[in-house]
């Protein structure tokens, strides 16, 4: 899920990698390699997916929803978006960032 977002905002190279010790250790690297409206957008996007994997992992237990990776990858892209337009201006920052589709 992470690759697949972050690709999807040009960002994939900052992707976990197999051999990171710990989340908290992986998003303190990537956090370090940003700054400005971008650091902003980057740790804004950092949180928008794990709790968005939280959420729908307690759907899938709690529920009996079954686990999808495009329905979820499809949420956090809506989430994305929603936040932009509401006014988190590190995730509009880098969907600004973004070539015209």
């Amino acid at each position: 899920a992470w690759f697949s977002i972050l690709q999807g905002l040009g960002l994939q190279v900052l992707a976990p990698q197999p051999d990171e010790c710990s989340f908290d250790d992986w998003w303190d690297k990537v956090s370090s390699k940003a700054d400005g409206a971008v650091k902003k957008g980057l740790n804004s996007i950092v949180i928008l997916v794990a709790w968005s994997l939280w959420n729908h992992r307690n759907r899938c237990v709690f529920n009996g929803l079954q686990p999808s990776l495009n329905g979820i990858l499809s949420s956090i892209r809506e989430e994305l978006h929603q936040w932009g337009i509401a006014g988190a201006r590190g995730i509009a920052h880098i969907l600004a960032l973004l070539p015209a589709s």
